[in-house]
């Protein structure tokens, strides 16, 4: 069940964005904004597989504690996702667990509004509820429309992780 007992709702231009806890009914939705993050993804990292491929288990991610996904709804319409996961951190590390942003995905209309980080500030008051101190998450270095937004909501770049393509 998740921790967040409430729905956050937000007018947004003409129409009020509510932020609730993801259901197996979104499923639908959230499997093609998979797809489409992957198809954003692709021009960043060659390496992806050309075939549909799939970075979650979404239902299994919609019925854990350890996970809260979050979408934001126009009315019946799912415009946008986003989830904290629960993970261990690395042995030598002061905190035993962390938290891990992943599936932020908006609809193409409704960028621009604010609504990636209205989810972000909710998976952040989650993961204090759940006594975590640090968060974390994944960009991809030339994808500045994330950075931006991602450090206007105080996330600062930690760590750069490098790779060599010897096929290149």
């Amino acid at each position: 069940m998740s921790s967040i007992e409430h729905l956050r709702k937000q007018q947004v231009a003409d129409k009020t964005i509510i932020i609730r806890k993801a259901a197996v009914e979104d499923l639908p939705a959230l499997l093609d904004f998979e797809q489409g993050i992957i198809a954003a993804e692709r021009p960043f990292d060659k390496n992806l597989k050309p075939e549909k491929i799939s970075y979650y288990d979404l239902n299994d991610y919609i019925t854990r504690d350890d996970v809260e996904v979050l979408v934001a709804v126009d009315g019946d319409k799912v415009i946008a996702s986003g989830y904290a996961k629960i993970r261990p951190s690395k042995d030598f590390m002061q905190e035993e667990q962390h938290s891990y942003l992943g599936f932020m995905y908006v609809l193409p209309e409704y960028r621009g509004y604010g609504i990636n980080q209205m989810i972000v500030e909710e998976l952040i008051m989650w993961s204090q509820q759940q006594r975590l101190s640090v968060i974390y998450l994944e960009v991809y270095h030339g994808n500045q429309p994330a950075l931006n937004a991602y450090q206007k909501a105080g996330f600062q770049p930690f760590i750069t992780e490098m790779r060599l393509n010897l096929d290149d």
